[in-house]
């Protein structure tokens, strides 16, 4: 599932083509054909995303005027110069140059204001956006007895989080995954936040994921770079089996809660 970093591109590159501008919006597929008719032919506002969800805002006089898509495990948004569509597309947005084609989302709704305001009280704070308040965050991980790992994924406390982010995190600073929330100290969170704070908005310039310090990088060590369908040098994401790039000893993998956590026990013990 693509990461906070990836959906805030895509709302970049939506505004980048597509905003202030007249366009066309139609279901190739048919299965959002009465949703799309209603805004084709308005004008394309602005697109912002809350973590993991994008909202695409349309100029339209009418009660629900704000797309909302999350991409899910296999959804894609795809931008082309115009042509024909090809494959399954739900929603293409087009002018007479470009269209941003999406095929296979969780969700792909069209939202009024009032709805998108309720979607977003339910998510948390996302690192990436300038209106994040960390002390809300802080409130749901203290008094929690989860896991940091599994606090890290969840989207009601750290919008847009996801799992590389997770596992690179708790390895630069040391932290025991299994450490509770309401163990884990203010210190810790507050490095866990201003990381992420920093990292994230790093894997929306680049378009890819790295946390890696100088020291560490293939040209410090003298090691190959990576290669990964993720991209990016990281510590532990991913390198199971592997030495650990700080002190030798095996990366280690398990999973929780569904997904894989990737940490080296030598390094990671503080809370």
């Amino acid at each position: 599932m693509p990461e906070g970093h990836v959906i805030h591109r895509l709302a970049n590159r939506i505004n980048g083509l597509f905003a202030a501008k007249q366009v066309d919006v139609s279901s190739p597929q048919g299965r959002f054909a009465e949703s799309a008719a209603l805004i084709d032919g308005t004008t394309l506002d602005h697109a912002e995303t809350w973590g993991k969800h994008l909202f695409i805002a349309f100029d339209a006089d009418l009660p629900a005027n704000v797309l909302q898509i999350h991409l899910g495990l296999i959804g894609q948004l795809k931008f082309t110069p115009l042509a024909d569509p090809v494959g399954q597309v739900r929603v293409r947005i087009a002018d007479d140059e470009w269209a941003a084609d999406l095929r296979g989302p969780q969700i792909c709704r069209l939202i009024t204001g009032a709805e998108k305001a309720r979607a977003t009280a339910k998510l948390g704070q996302d690192p990436l956006r300038a209106d994040a308040d960390p002390e809300k965050a802080w409130a749901k991980v203290h008094r929690s007895s989860k896991p940091i790992a599994t606090l890290l994924l969840d989207q009601s406390i750290f919008a847009g989080v996801g799992n590389i982010y997770r596992a690179e995190v708790l390895f630069r600073h040391r932290i025991d995954p299994a450490c509770p929330g309401g163990s884990l100290s203010r210190t810790s969170f507050d490095a866990i936040w201003a990381d992420l704070v920093e990292l994230m908005p790093l894997g929306v310039r680049d378009g890819r994921i790295d946390t890696v310090y100088p020291e560490h990088t293939p040209e410090a060590m003298g090691r190959p770079a990576r290669v990964d369908a993720h991209g990016g040098e990281v510590y532990v994401y991913r390198r199971a089996d592997q030495p650990c790039l700080v002190c030798g000893q095996t990366v280690r993998e398990i999973e929780l809660d569904g997904r894989n956590l990737f940490w080296c026990a030598n390094c990671q013990h503080g809370h």
